[in-house]
């Protein structure tokens, strides 16, 4: 049953409680997003490094194609139940259960190095998938609903670099290990159990995390009045964001933004360099993305007093910059194709031996990891302008998951289908290119200024208003 903090008799507004203003107390939302960042730094960062070497560290890329199918057609479904999950369940359960199965997933790699056989690793990717639901839904609510609300963009910035700093280091992993085996067909048994040390201690660090109704923001104001939720208020809910305008609005967005990693892991750097240099370049794609997050970060919180105008600046500044690295794929593309990979007639650059000629594809796979944190973030942003509230924003957030999840699953089967590279590279410019007129609608549409939610919270209690309730559902004031 859904419990209630005390409310204003007057105005129904959740009472303020008394806080110490201290941005590093344990129930404020700056440890709390910072330890979800640690949290994703130990899995998911893991989990993106072991994917970005193409094919799982594997020559032979069909057992991770297969995989990573499993897992977002399984994530399409637990993305989308995830937040009515957390709302349910809270936090730790939901982490904790999420965050395991990355370890299995992990191990299930460890074991086709001995045996070759993909059915371990299907069902490990179709396991994760239902993790990864839950651990990206609550970590989506978290990250968006806990901050104030002028300063979304920073936070958001700062778990991306957290998390994606376990890119960084899970590349590393397999680099070091690696290092001297230039021409092995796949990584050795010490880094798949790397991975698995990290992974294992997030899924630790998962309990440390607090209940939404626990966490104080700095004026007294909690992320949400909702102790804990039921099955039938989330499933009415999740049901209602099928036909929520504003969810409809993201769903390119939300396609796209898993929709090209198939090709740059897969065909850009596992078709173009040595499984070492596969590593390094992941060091860099993850580091990129810590750049990009805080870019575009600061953009979208400080780049205008305007709520509305930050949102609309950082969605110009990643099209052009998206634009600009689309084309700079396209001139590379226009090299090799598919059977020049599987005819081994295409040069494979070493960053050892092939200085200028690595430079170039190496570049173009920084600038790939620049774009998706940027392109995520400012996503993010545009979700946690829609509310402020932790439940509401655990549900579009596991909308948005589920429906990027479906479009990862399509990608990673038109890989192993050997669709043309060219194809691919094209249908992912225009899939990001669609998503931004939309965002920046939902942003004029939805997303109110500071000035506009003040004058909002600021009326008198005796002038009727119509404002969202906790369950979803509209009721008068």
């Amino acid at each position: 049953m859904v419990e209630n903090e005390k409310h204003d008799q007057e105005t129904g507004s959740p009472v303020k409680t008394n806080v110490n203003k201290s941005v590093f107390r344990y129930n404020s939302p700056f440890v709390q997003v910072g330890l979800i960042g640690l949290v994703c730094f130990c899995c998911p960062g893991m989990f993106n490094a072991l994917s970005g070497m193409g094919g799982g560290g594997q020559l032979d890329h069909t057992a991770a194609n297969n995989a990573n199918t499993a897992l977002y057609t399984t994530f399409a479904i637990f993305g989308i139940l995830g937040g009515g999950i957390y709302n349910i369940l809270g936090p730790r359960l939901t982490l904790f259960a999420g965050c395991s199965t990355y370890i299995l997933y992990a191990g299930s790699f460890l074991y086709y190095n001995h045996h070759e056989q993909q059915g371990f690793v299907v069902f490990s990717g179709a396991l994760l998938g239902v993790g990864a639901g839950l651990l990206w839904a609550g970590q989506g609510a978290i990250m968006t609903s806990y901050p104030p609300a002028h300063r979304k963009g920073t936070y958001i910035s700062m778990f991306w670099s957290i998390f994606n700093m376990g890119g960084v280091i899970g590349g590393l992993i397999p680099f070091i290990m690696n290092y001297n085996r230039e021409t092995a067909s796949s990584v050795n048994d010490g880094t798949y159990i790397g991975f698995m040390v990290f992974m294992t201690i997030g899924t630790v660090l998962a309990l440390s995390i607090l209940h939404p109704s626990k966490v104080i923001r700095n004026d007294g104001s909690k992320c949400t009045d909702i102790k804990y939720s039921n099955v039938v208020t989330e499933s009415v809910a999740i049901a209602k964001l099928f036909t929520d305008w504003k969810m409809l609005l993201i769903v390119p967005a939300a396609w796209a933004s898993n929709f090209f990693y198939s090709y740059q892991f897969n065909n850009v750097n596992g078709a173009l360099f040595t499984l070492r240099t596969r590593g390094l370049n992941n060091v860099f794609y993850w580091g990129a993305q810590m750049i990009g997050s805080v870019m575009i970060g600061y953009i979208m919180d400080f780049s205008f007093k305007s709520r509305k105008k930050r949102g609309l600046a950082g969605i110009a500044v990643v099209a052009v910059l998206g634009t600009g690295i689309w084309i700079g794929g396209l001139f590379n593309q226009k090299g090799y194709n598919y059977h020049d990979v599987q005819n081994k007639t295409v040069r494979i650059l070493d960053f050892k031996k092939d200085g200028t000629d690595f430079a170039g594809p190496f570049v173009l796979y920084f600038s790939y990891g620049l774009l998706d944190a940027m392109f995520q973030s400012m996503v993010y942003w545009v979700i946690g302008g829609l509310a402020d509230d932790s439940v509401i924003l655990s549900r579009y957030v596991g909308f948005y998951k589920g429906v990027q999840s479906a479009g990862g699953a399509v990608a990673w089967q038109i890989d192993t289908h050997h669709v043309p590279y060219m194809n691919q590279l094209i249908v992912n410019w225009v899939l990001t290119t669609i998503s931004y007129p939309l965002l920046a609608l939902l942003v004029i549409k939805a997303v109110k200024d500071d000035d506009d939610k003040v004058a909002e919270q600021e009326l008198p209690s005796e002038f009727p208003k119509v404002i969202e309730s906790n369950d979803g559902f509209s009721k008068p004031n």
